[in-house]
This record gives C-alpha cells, sequence and structure tokens, in this order.
C-alpha cells in the first residue's frame, strides 16, 4: 500500500509562493472567521497560522462565541468584503447549531472566498470561471488522476451536501462521474469502488472488509479521537487492498492548508483592490 506524502507536497507548494512573497515584497492578508470552539476548527486554525508565518502572509483571527448574534458574523464579513487589505476571508466550518452555514457562507464576497466555496463559484465551475477554485475537490482530482482513476467508480462520503455538490461539480467539470452521500446516512456498499472518498469525521468507520483490492482510500476525516487526529479509515484493518491511502494526519489536510495560501495570493493579485 503506497501512502500520500502529504508533507512532500505541502513544502513544494509552500517554497514556491514564499519565493513569489519575498520577490514581490507583499503581503497578503487573510481574514478568518471562527464561531465556536470546535476542537478540529482548533487544530486547522493553528496551522494556518503557522503557514501565514512560513510564506510571509498575515492572517487575523475573528473569535465568537457559540451564543453570539449570527447578525454580528455578517456584519463583520461585510466589513471585510470592503476592506481592500483584506485580500482573503474564509469561515471555518463547521459552524455552531443554530447558525445558518450557507447565509453565512454566502456573505462573503466570491472575489475573496479563497476556499472556493461561494454559491457564485460553485455556480461558475458548471459554467463559466470561478473566482477561486474549490482547495480539496481540487487536490482529490489531483491524486485521482495521478492514480488513474477518471474512468472508475468513485464514492465520496462527506459531511454537507454543500461540500458533496461542490465536490461533484468541479470532477463533472473534469469530466469525471461521482456518486456522494452525505449526512448521517448509512454507509453504502464499496466493494466494487474504484475511489473512495470520506470526509465525515467518523473515526475508523471505514474497514478493510468494505473495500475491494486496489482501491484508492481519500481520506480526509481529521477528528480528534482519544487524544489523536484519526481519519475515517481504520487503518490497522485496510492490510495491504487499497493502492494508495492518503493519511490521517499528514494527507489532504496539509495540502489544502497550503493551497489555501496560494489562492490567497491569487487574490491578492488578480482582486486586491476589489
Amino acid at each position: 500500500m503506497k501512502i500520500f506524502n502529504g508533507k512532500k507536497e505541502t513544502e513544494k507548494i509552500i517554497s514556491a509562493l514564499k519565493k513569489k512573497i519575498e520577490k514581490e515584497k507583499v503581503r497578503p492578508k487573510l481574514a478568518v472567521i471562527w464561531v465556536g470552539d470546535n476542537v478540529s476548527s482548533r487544530l486547522f486554525i493553528k496551522k494556518k497560522k503557522e503557514l501565514a508565518q512560513k510564506v510571509g502572509a498575515e492572517i487575523v483571527v475573528y473569535k465568537y462565541k457559540e451564543n453570539d448574534k449570527e447578525q454580528d458574523v455578517l456584519e463583520r464579513i461585510d466589513s471585510l468584503n470592503k476592506n481592500s487589505l483584506v485580500h482573503g476571508i474564509i469561515v471555518q466550518l463547521p459552524l455552531p447549531k443554530g447558525f445558518d452555514t450557507q447565509r453565512v457562507m454566502a456573505k462573503v464576497s466570491p472575489q475573496k472566498d479563497v476556499d472556493g466555496f461561494h454559491v457564485e463559484n460553485r455556480r461558475l465551475l458548471k459554467k463559466g470561471e470561478p473566482y477561486f477554485y474549490p482547495i480539496i475537490p481540487s487536490v482529490i482530482y489531483s491524486i485521482i488522476k495521478k492514480n488513474k482513476k477518471e474512468r472508475g467508480r468513485i464514492v465520496a462520503l462527506v459531511n454537507s451536501d454543500v461540500f458533496g455538490k461542490t465536490l461533484e461539480d468541479y470532477l463533472n467539470r473534469k469530466k469525471i462521474n461521482i456518486k456522494f452521500f452525505s449526512g448521517k446516512v448509512a454507509i453504502p456498499d464499496l466493494k466494487k469502488a474504484d475511489v473512495v472518498i470520506s470526509i465525515k469525521g467518523m473515526p475508523g468507520s471505514i474497514k478493510g472488509d468494505m473495500i475491494k483490492k486496489g482501491v484508492v482510500l481519500i481520506d480526509g476525516g481529521n477528528t480528534l479521537y482519544e487524544g489523536k487526529v484519526t481519519g475515517d479509515m481504520d487503518r490497522e484493518s485496510l492490510g495491504g487492498k487499497p493502492s494508495l491511502l492518503t493519511p490521517v494526519p499528514g494527507g489532504l489536510g496539509p495540502v489544502s492548508v497550503a493551497l489555501l495560501f496560494d489562492n490567497l495570493y491569487l487574490g491578492f493579485k488578480k482582486y486586491g483592490n476589489s
């Protein structure tokens, strides 16, 4: 079983980006909206801060409590949209219960949506050119293509319809068909799947007896379980069945964060005065 080296891929992206930022003597600025105190969110924000320092970008986190008003968050985003010194805005998911995730995310200007999940960027995936391409789907696509599984049966288990539909639209744009299952549905039959993508946050839920030999497993679970960051794949039970596994930690996560800053730089260059 081959293990995807996320650290190596991340270092390539960071090195190239750092050189561009240093050469041009610029300082792209990222604003992060964080509501509540989700453990996974805390880990991702820590990584974002570390990478910002490495590449020479600026990051500001706007922290809100679970019982803060959604309207206050929306007003903050509106202010950041109008601030020409801010080049990218992300809403750290998941948002707590009581917050309308789609409404909050839709408030971000598509020209500052460096995650690539704004409704307008998603619409342009189907027809047109998005301001930003969605990060995690682009990483997933590169893995599928590199492993020559474009014509295979691809199944994704995701934690939201927004992500599932964005992933589907992105891969469809690349002429790749996919079937996704979102929410708290039972895990479907995976034994005929050539690629299994899981971003459910259900530690160890994909077992070795559920998959076929030669399958590509793309794990984006990232859950703090028993004190450790854990993915959705039960690695101990997989044996030698998969041809490739993206591990957790060290797989999709670091590459996605690195590409976020790549998009931030792109936003600075293309839309910096918006």
